[in-house]
């Protein structure tokens, strides 16, 4: 092969969709092409005149146009063009004019032909557009992970051991080793029908019964765990995982209906769930003080490389790590209470931003605060509180979770309050919305209680709820604050890097992917009144109100995934080198497949924060008195 030949291969090679062709089926698209130079504003495609070409564009731009002369596209380097009329009638649908000087490898219609009937890869990808492209190559990744294509149901290997709630100690515990399970389901038989009233495990029966020298003859339903976590038949493995990691619990009744189904335990997920991240929460809470802890807190890195090299989705590592936070967390509060004593006053401690709306990663800081029962009094009861938040914020600290810089941590006596100040603070960040007061207290509408009493954060959310849906100003101040970050794309499809200081020449994928699209969906969800935190989730709510369209969501939710997938692996690929793992990317550490489809992506942001700005008409909020 010639040497301008071999030069044409080798970028071609590099581009969807002939990074995925067969070598011989590349060798046959170049053995074909003929080169042709446009200068800067000339004319590529008319509309409705013959086709028999696809385009690829080796260097400059190209503009793609509606046929009401309304701007479509602008596609560069290793994209192409002028397929949707060679599937058609070999007229062209949408005209092109180069918008700088552009160098075209044009590829027959022929050659054209031959690889749509010869390759699925190909053929996928002329067949659909720039987003729908994300999302095939989201599904083609989503498939090759058996938690996430296998339902729960292919982990129940019998059916369901169970007893009435009215039997005792001794006869339960017969049942179990008779039947050989680790858990045994306690129904309601009072009813016309069975009901689940609760469950009783190995380890129940060693830490409530034995360690307490109970009679044989106690009533199990005093020792027995009421109304337990369940989960429906149809959900996949991965769900099933995210659950026993958010509530600590290793046995889940499956439910059809009102029915019991069977019981999957901890053990029946790790078969498939290799990252071990089950098993490091277990040991998180077998840990008696701050120094175990920092040990078995250095292998959450480990965790985190094993879920992305497995093809784990990003729901299912931010939910893991989300996890495995909270219960690092949980078990510093465990432990300052045994230092400390028990707490004055009931109080619910709190979750805010990346770990409440289940979306951590290894790069993360500490967001918290404190909700206490009305009946605290500062004087009596606040240096305990203080002295608890301190020795969690400290114990974080050691396990690798630094302080957050803007001090947003139950630490601060701000963050340290009465569930009515909490009250008053959400009442008036909504009644009488500030766009700097707004900016600093975003965080605040991303909360979940994970300790103590959690009713207390419901009542904050459904307040929430209640209120922001029916404000237009506070929605207007609060699309404001989500416009201020936008993703890194230019006018010409080309990525916009940071200038100057050590992250020159690259893009922080947070600050400028995935934190803007959290804050748009943040917008509206609480527009729509949802009191979902986790951000597929609130895509979910919001579908079921309609405010977007069907494939506007879909292409939120794939963009969000992607940016996200890509900013996973880099910070794996940065952990496996040995390196400190960030957000900063450069462009040329990507892969091509991820420097196209993150374009893509981007422009789903960019578009959706321009129906933002047309929804909630954030611009009169700066003339607001």
């Amino acid at each position: 092969m010639q040497a301008e030949l071999i030069d044409i291969r080798n970028h071609m090679a590099q581009y969807p969709p002939f990074d995925e062709l067969a070598e011989e089926l590349l060798d046959r698209v170049v053995g074909g092409i003929e080169v042709v130079y446009f200068r800067a504003g000339s004319p590529i495609l008319e509309l409705g005149e013959q086709n028999d070409w696809l385009y690829y564009i080796r260097s400059g731009a190209v503009e793609i146009y509606r046929r009401s002369g309304e701007l479509y596209n602008r596609v560069g380097e290793g994209e192409v063009f002028g397929q949707f009329g060679l599937l058609m009638n070999k007229r062209v649908r949408f005209p092109a004019k180069a918008l700088e000087d552009t160098l075209v490898y044009k590829i027959p219609g022929s050659t054209f032909q031959y690889l749509w009937e010869h390759d699925e890869n190909f053929a996928d990808f002329v067949e659909i557009e720039d987003r729908s492209r994300l999302r095939s190559a989201l599904s083609r990744r989503e498939k090759s992970n058996e938690l996430m294509t296998s339902r729960v149901t292919r982990l129940i290997s019998r059916k369901p051991v169970s007893a009435p709630s009215t039997v005792r100690l001794q006869e339960a515990a017969r049942i179990m080793t008779d039947q050989g399970v680790s858990a045994l389901l306690l129904m309601d038989e009072t009813g016309e029908h069975p009901r689940l009233q609760g469950i009783i495990t190995d380890r129940d029966l060693r830490t409530r019964a034995l360690c307490e020298a109970l009679p044989s003859e106690t009533p199990i339903s005093e020792i027995m765990s009421e109304d337990p976590i369940t989960i429906r038949s149809s959900v996949f493995i991965f769900e099933a995982m995210l659950t026993m990691l958010h509530n600590n619990v290793h046995h889940l009744p499956v439910m059809e209906g009102e029915e019991v189904r069977g019981v999957i335990a901890l053990s029946d997920i790790v078969k498939y769930e290799s990252q071990s991240s089950l098993y490091l929460v277990s040991n998180i809470y077998h840990q008696q003080h701050v120094r175990g802890l920092k040990k078995v807190s250095r292998d959450v890195r480990d965790s985190f490389v094993r879920m992305v090299n497995e093809d784990a989705n990003s729901h299912m590592i931010g939910s893991a790590m989300a996890g495995i936070g909270r219960s690092f967390t949980q078990r510093l509060l465990e432990l300052g209470e045994e230092k400390l004593g028990p707490p004055p006053v009931p109080y619910c401690f709190m979750a805010l931003g990346s770990m409440a709306r289940d979306e951590q990663l290894v790069v993360t800081d500490q967001d918290n605060a404190m909700i206490l029962d009305d009946s605290f009094v500062p004087e009596e009861h606040d240096a305990y509180f203080l002295a608890l938040a301190k020795f969690v914020s400290d114990g974080l600290a050691e396990c690798g979770y630094t302080y957050c810089t803007g001090d947003i941590m139950a630490t601060n006596p701000k963050w340290r309050q009465p569930l009515r100040a909490w009250k008053a603070y959400f009442t008036d960040w909504i009644d009488n919305p500030k766009a700097e007061a707004l900016l600093n207290s975003n965080i605040f509408f991303d909360l979940d209680g994970i300790y103590g009493q959690t009713e207390f954060t419901e009542q904050l959310k459904t307040l929430v709820a209640e209120k922001a849906a029916n404000n237009k100003r506070f929605l207007a101040f609060l699309a404001r604050n989500a416009l201020n970050r936008t993703p890194p794309i230019g006018f010409f499809r080309s990525f916009v890097l940071e200038e100057g200081g050590k992250q020159q020449k690259t893009f922080n994928l947070k600050r400028r992917g995935t934190g803007p699209l959290s804050d748009l969906i943040r917008v509206h969800a609480l527009a729509c009144g949802s009191r979902a935190q986790n951000s597929f989730e609130r895509l979910k709510a919001i579908g079921q109100t309609k405010l977007l369209l069907d494939d506007d969501l879909g292409n939120l939710r794939d963009a969000l995934e992607f940016i996200s997938i890509v900013r996973i692996r880099h910070q794996a690929l940065a952990i496996e080198a040995g390196r400190e793992p960030d957000n900063n990317v450069r462009p040329e550490d990507l892969s091509p497949f991820e420097r196209s489809h993150l374009k893509d992506a981007f422009q789903v942001v960019s578009n959706a924060q321009k129906f933002l700005r047309f929804r909630y008409q954030p611009q009169a909020a700066r003339h607001v008195p």
